[in-house]
């Protein structure tokens, strides 16, 4: 049987992401990356002087105008270090099982409502970008019920307090279609 290759995929292990993502200074750098790909430069004026206030913003030399480098990204006006939003998103990225805010908490050394505030910016930031692109191509669909278990009555997919959940994902190209009977 042939292996799935999403499943086994070459990750980033925790290692790799600390020697990375490690230190305030290497987030900072990846995020100014991210952000300015071709440069730091101003939308209204299009100069790319810039200086570094003590505040930690940027202002632009030419128009005046400023900017911070988490301005317009999830973790904006939070007071949270940008190593632990990395390594949060590392982690509820990278498990199979979505974690709890109260594990991620733990894991992370915040405040429950702060992980739980985290998670949520994560995972609606997750869906937006997964709502710009639909699926497209063959399309693999599954269905399951889940629901508490119930003494005495009826078992099986019709059985009360059954919650339907259908999954959908785009499928390879070289899918090829069989029933089941």
């Amino acid at each position: 049987m042939a292996k799935n290759r999403i499943q086994f995929q070459k990750g980033l292990s925790l290692t790799e992401f600390h020697r990375q993502y490690g230190t305030e200074e290497h987030c900072r750098q990846a995020l100014f990356q991210w952000r300015w790909p071709n440069g730091f430069q101003c939308p209204v004026c299009e100069s790319p002087q810039f200086c570094m206030l003590s505040n930690g913003r940027y202002q632009y030399n030419a128009c005046r105008r400023q900017t911070s480098l988490t301005s317009g990204a999830i973790m904006a006006g939070t007071k949270l270090p940008l190593t632990v939003w990395f390594l949060g998103i590392f982690l509820l990225t990278q498990s199979k099982n979505a974690s709890s805010a109260l594990e991620l908490a733990r894991q992370l050394g915040i405040s429950y409502n702060s992980a739980w505030h985290l998670k949520r910016k994560v995972f609606q930031v997750m869906k937006e970008r997964d709502d710009e692109r639909p699926l497209a191509g063959p399309v693999q669909i599954d269905d399951a019920y889940w629901g508490g278990e119930r003494r005495g009555g009826k078992r099986g997919r019709g059985a009360p307090g059954k919650t339907l959940f259908l999954g959908q994902s785009s499928a390879p190209r070289t899918v090829v279609p069989c029933a089941f009977a």
